[in-house]
């Protein structure tokens, strides 16, 4: 059966297997290892394996429900970025083959490269996840600082969730329109089309690939979704009590929240992809939904990317298996 039309097909099995897109490449993260793999511009497919041993074995609490949601953000944000600048420095040198500017050669004398590699890295995950926070976040609170005082704490929240959906929607609405965004995009197609392959127990070709669905119910763009709705469920539950209406205050109290919301955003969205009922279904209808705007159809040179990364991750033992 064809799935291009974005239905999704009946895995035979589900794995914990996942992946990311970067610049014309993909990662994709099994149980024990994780394998980067980047098409350059003359063709060639450059690849990095890393072993990546569960968070568990570093400690137990990594574990525990809502815990771990937090702790899988922080390592996924961290590790894409790494595999963004890894896959950028191949269309770095072709874009630029200047010279490096004399600040930057006064950090790299004063730092030496493997620290300032790091320092690079550090600033890039700050903001990583600083960007998002204070465009979904922070934003939607200080807008909602405009309202009059009289306004019931409860009613504020709701209409600052709405805001923060509009300004998410927005958001990705435009940055699907950009050109090498949407490139992006369709490597994002091709890792969902190979995973959805891999579930299905078909041998992991071009031809078989094409054929599945480009909307997974455990994509990304599904959990920030997911991630918006919680922070307004519970922001509207925790200021019903407190009902503080100082924009700033307000904010503060978000931040504190995020850690909880992201936690709880990871077992509702583990939840939803791992059962298949009415309730399930529900949940994940918005994400998929939503997945258009992040989700594109790829071309062959994209799926055999993702069918690269595919195959050196599984694991022989069958330990992905979700």
């Amino acid at each position: 059966m064809n799935h291009q039309d974005g239905a999704q097909p009946c895995p035979m099995k589900k794995t914990t297997i996942g992946g990311q897109a970067i610049i014309e490449g993909i990662v994709m993260k099994g149980p024990r290892k994780s394998s980067t793999v980047v098409r350059k511009s003359d063709g060639e497919l450059v690849i990095r394996d890393k072993d990546a041993a569960p968070l568990t074995e570093k400690s137990k609490v990594f574990g525990w429900p809502v815990v771990r949601g937090m702790v899988t953000l922080f390592m996924a944000l961290k590790d894409g970025m790494e595999a963004i600048n890894y896959s950028a420095q191949f269309f770095d040198d072709e874009e630029d083959a200047g010279e490096p500017s004399k600040f930057e050669q006064w950090l790299e004398k004063c730092l030496g490269s493997q620290k300032l590699e790091k320092l690079v890295m550090g600033f890039a995950t700050v903001v990583g996840i600083a960007l998002p926070v204070a465009l979904f976040i922070l934003l939607p609170t200080f807008l909602a600082g405009f309202l009059p005082e009289g306004v019931h704490s409860v009613v504020r929240n709701l209409i600052e969730g709405a805001v923060r959906v509009i300004i998410f929607l927005c958001f990705m609405w435009g940055v699907s329109h950009m050109k090498d965004i949407r490139r992006t995009f369709e490597y994002h197609g091709a890792e969902h089309k190979t995973i959805f392959c891999y579930e299905a127990g078909e041998e992991l070709t071009v031809e078989n690939v094409r054929r599945q669905g480009r909307f997974h119910p455990r994509c990304g763009t599904s959990f920030l979704f997911v991630v918006i709705i919680i922070a307004t469920l519970v922001s509207s539950l925790v200021f019903a009590f407190i009902q503080p209406t100082n924009p700033f205050v307000r904010a503060l109290l978000h931040l504190l929240l995020l850690p909880l919301v992201v936690g709880l955003s990871y077992e509702v969205n583990r939840y939803a992809g791992r059962k298949d009922n009415t309730l399930t279904r529900a949940l994940r209808w918005p994400g998929l939904k939503l997945q258009r705007l992040t989700v594109f159809e790829p071309d062959d040179s994209m799926i055999e990317v993702a069918i690269e990364a595919m195959r050196r991750v599984i694991p022989d033992d069958g330990s992905d298996n979700w």
